[in-house]
C-alpha cells in the first residue's frame, strides 16, 4: 500500500537526517490521516491516491504564486515537495495517450459536441483518476468537440 511506502520513506529520511524530505513527507502522512482516520473515514488506497493528488496540486498552486510574487526560493521549496509526492501517484498519461482515450470516448458514447462536454467528462474520469491532471483532460476534450 502506499501509505506502508510512504512511511517507510519517512524512517528512510529519519536515518539520512535528511530534514526537508523528513518534514515534507510527515505534512503528507498527517494531512492523509486527517483526511482519512481523523474524518472517522477508512485509510483505503483510493483515500491516499485523493489526499496525494491535492497535496501535488496545492503545491503547484502554491508555487506558481510563489513565482508571481517574486519568490524563487519558496517556489523551488514547493517544487521539490511536489516532485517528491508524485513519486507515489501512478505514472501520468501524456496528452497524446489521453487524446486516443478522449477519441475512443467519443467513438462509443456518441457524444460529440461542447455542450456533451460534462457528460463525457463524468464518462472519462474513472479513466483518468489520478493518472491525468483534469485541467490537460479538460483542455483535450475541448479541443476534441466540435
Amino acid at each position: 500500500m502506499i501509505i506502508d511506502t510512504i512511511l517507510s520513506d519517512i524512517k528512510t529520511a529519519m536515518k539520512a537526517k535528511n530534514l526537508a524530505t523528513l518534514t515534507a513527507l510527515r505534512g503528507l502522512h498527517a494531512q492523509i490521516k486527517d483526511a482519512t482516520v481523523n474524518a472517522g473515514k477508512e485509510m483505503t488506497e483510493d483515500a491516499v491516491l485523493d489526499c496525494l493528488a491535492k497535496a501535488v496540486k496545492q503545491r503547484q498552486e502554491s508555487a506558481d504564486l510563489y513565482e508571481q510574487g517574486g519568490r524563487p526560493e519558496l517556489a523551488a521549496k514547493e517544487r521539490a515537495e511536489m516532485d517528491l509526492f508524485r513519486r507515489y501517484l501512478p505514472a501520468q498519461l501524456s496528452a497524446d495517450d489521453i487524446a486516443t482515450l478522449v477519441r475512443d470516448a467519443i467513438a462509443a458514447t456518441g457524444l460529440s459536441t461542447k455542450k456533451d462536454m460534462g457528460r463525457l467528462m463524468a464518462h472519462l474520469r474513472p479513466q483518468f483518476l489520478h493518472k491525468a491532471d483534469g485541467k490537460l483532460v479538460s483542455q483535450v476534450v475541448q479541443s476534441l468537440l466540435t
